[in-house]
């Protein structure tokens, strides 16, 4: 076996891991590249925000917390509901006309009276002494005025003998005239004879023309002094009428036929001239009282149908009366029974009452929410088609009952519209659903 001797040049020396390390060159990215990138991040960030960042016009909700209803068409039935109050169709207030001291008692609350029937007496001594010698005053002046009457009717009758008197002497003189004038013409009668009667003639014919003025002229004063006498009288006898009168209202007495209620008075009680006493209800007969939001002002009319169920049965009623005062938002109406009443309701009960504005149609239409109080019918917020959100439309309503408006344009059927309250949404223009998952 020979032995192998391996020499090492003595001019290299050994370096530890120099067979491993080396040296790599390092690459560098192209500045415009990166610069572009950034300028392409910035961009996306900007359209993000954009995109999902709330605007200014814009607010998010959350739908659960809206009621959305969709348009539909169907069959639009104009009335409106109502909330009635039954109350008598004619009520009489009783006031004390003349104050007194109660003396009598006829009838008790709640009694049904009729017309005409006494309810109490009352006695006023200083109203029965006064009015008494109001009356004697009256009769004493009435006497007075009929003993004028009397002269006057005594002067035209003297006035009336004496012309009769003076056309009786007018005709005899004429007579007289008549025949003497051929006699003394002939010379049968003495000159002075014929002259004295041609001048008692003449002197009759001017007695009666002066009596005649004088009659004339007494009739037409004579006339006017009756008028005024007559007149006079009238007055005067019509203050007798009501100097009794005053005496006769210290009976009181029913005015109208009805219920009586509120009658409180008692015996001895001193009652003040004008003091309501109570007041009679028409007995039988009711009408309905109700209040209507100022909305329908316009649309509310005398004549107009209602209906009303009690029991089972419906019952029509019409408007008789509205009073277009506006109170607190609404005015009142007034409806009577067009036919019989129903038998059971009672005074200041509530009825549910249906008021046919119009005849029913077809129509496009969408529930009656809250949001028409926020808007007044002008517009909606109508969801997008995604559901995500909902954009603001102008519209035209027309008609709405306690359940459905209809639309007259703006809205097709198969949208929906969120129909609750608008309240802090009126200034937007868009609503982004965020559902807070």
């Amino acid at each position: 076996m020979s032995l192998v001797e391996l020499k090492v040049a003595s001019d290299h020396k050994a370096v530890s891991g120099g067979a491993m390390d080396r040296v790599v060159e390092r690459k560098r990215i192209d500045r415009r590249i990166l610069i572009g990138a950034a300028a392409a991040g910035v961009l996306l960030l900007i359209i993000i925000f954009w995109l999902f960042a709330p605007r200014a016009n814009s607010q998010s909700v959350n739908p659960n917390r809206l009621a959305i209803s969709q348009v539909q068409k169907g069959v639009f039935e104009d009335f409106l509901p109502l909330r009635s109050r039954v109350a008598p169709l004619l009520t009489v207030y009783l006031d004390a006309v003349e104050g007194g001291q109660v003396e009598q008692l006829a009838v008790e609350d709640g009694a049904t009276v009729t017309k005409g029937q006494l309810l109490a007496v009352l006695s006023n001594a200083d109203l029965q002494l006064s009015t008494l010698a109001r009356q004697t005053e009256v009769e004493q002046q009435l006497n007075n005025m009929r003993s004028q009457e009397l002269a006057l009717q005594q002067t035209r009758s003297a006035n009336r003998r004496d012309l009769n008197q003076a056309e009786t002497d007018l005709s005899k003189a004429q007579r007289l005239y008549n025949l003497q004038r051929p006699l003394a013409d002939k010379g049968f009668v003495a000159a002075k004879m014929f002259n004295d009667t041609k001048d008692d003639l003449a002197y009759q014919k001017k007695r009666l023309a002066i009596l005649q003025r004088s009659i004339a002229e007494d009739e037409q004063l004579q006339a006017s002094q009756l008028g005024q006498l007559r007149a006079s009288t009238a007055s005067l006898n019509q203050s007798l009428s009501i100097a009794r009168g005053s005496l006769s209202q210290l009976q009181l007495r029913a005015p109208v036929s009805g219920q009586l209620s509120g009658f409180s008075i008692q015996l001895g009680q001193s009652l003040q001239q004008g003091e309501r006493l109570g007041q009679i209800d028409s007995a039988g007969k009711s009408k309905l009282e109700a209040d209507v939001d100022e909305f329908y002002l316009g649309r509310v009319a005398v004549g107009q149908t209602a209906a009303i169920e009690v029991e089972g049965k419906t019952y029509g009623l019409k408007v008789s009366k509205v009073y277009p005062q506006v109170r607190n938002g609404q005015f009142r109406i007034d409806l009577v029974f067009d036919g019989p009443e129903p038998p059971s309701i009672q005074r200041g009960q509530t009825i549910s009452t249906k008021l046919t504005l119009g005849d029913s149609s077809r129509a496009v239409l969408i529930p009656n929410g809250a949001f028409f109080n926020d808007t007044g019918g002008n517009w909606v917020f109508v969801v997008d088609s995604s559901g995500n959100g909902a954009t603001r439309r102008p519209v035209q309503l027309g008609r709405r009952n306690n359940d459905f408006i209809e639309v007259l344009s703006g809205l097709k059927p198969g949208e929906r519209v969120v129909t609750s309250t608008y309240s802090g949404l009126v200034d937007k223009d868009h609503l982004s659903f965020d559902t807070g998952e």
